[in-house]
């Protein structure tokens, strides 16, 4: 479960991935060579501010939405939304969604992908903002759980996911970390469910509600006096 790093020849399995689903996304259009996009993609999941939104928690996504393919409608625009929903990634920005929808918007017409598809995958990035999608959206609940999916490893592998999150943020001070990190935890607890597909529901919603939890009440027990 937990989104740890893997050989750099990862690299290259993620590219035919890459390949494999922008052809089948074109459904048989001319389109350039996938490559360039590829390592485009690849190098932005790769930049130095990153320490759990790298190329792990990209493999680790697109490996969910395998599991899941089978409750979405166009599993094919979900796997480009895994690739471009953290394209654009910068810890002390709040538009990063937006950022890397209008992104998948520019290149995807680029690369050969049709425009219902595009603004599928756009909505579909934009999404995961709240990860709140709506009562019979197979494709925004495919990735929304494929992205939370992360919440329902074991406590070690939830904790080297929290750790790397604060990586993340390590410009801001701990007490203003805690109180915006426990922001989120309340919010995705007070979700009426974490994952929407039957097998997330299954397999993660226990387990991830127990991580938080615990993680809210790790964080407010290092607080210190209130």
């Amino acid at each position: 479960m937990t989104d740890s790093p893997r050989p750099r020849d990862t690299r290259t399995a993620l590219v035919d991935r890459w390949r494999d689903t922008l052809l089948a996304a074109r459904s048989g259009a001319p389109g350039p060579d996938p490559l360039p996009y590829a390592e485009n993609l690849l190098d932005r999941w790769d930049e130095p501010q990153r320490r759990y939104h790298t190329t792990a928690h990209l493999t680790a996504v697109l490996d969910r939405i395998d599991t899941l393919a089978g409750y979405a409608a166009d599993v094919h625009a979900v796997r480009l939304a895994a690739w471009f929903h953290d394209a654009v990634y910068r810890p002390d920005r709040t538009e990063n969604e937006e950022r890397s929808a209008a992104l998948a918007e520019r290149a995807l017409p680029e690369a050969g992908v049709g425009e219902a598809v595009t603004a599928e995958v756009a909505r579909l990035v934009r999404l995961t903002v709240t990860h709140d999608p709506a009562e019979g959206d197979g494709n925004g609940e495919v990735l929304c759980d494929a992205d939370l999916a992360v919440l329902a490893g074991s406590p070690q592998e939830y904790a080297a996911y929290a750790a790397q999150v604060r990586e993340e943020y390590g410009f801001v001070p701990d007490e203003a970390f805690r109180a915006g990190r426990a922001d989120v935890l309340r919010q995705l607890l007070a979700l009426p469910r974490l994952f929407r597909t039957p097998h997330g529901a299954a397999e993660w919603e226990a387990r991830a509600r127990h991580n938080l939890a615990t993680e809210l009440e790790l964080l407010g027990s290092s607080s210190g006096p209130q």
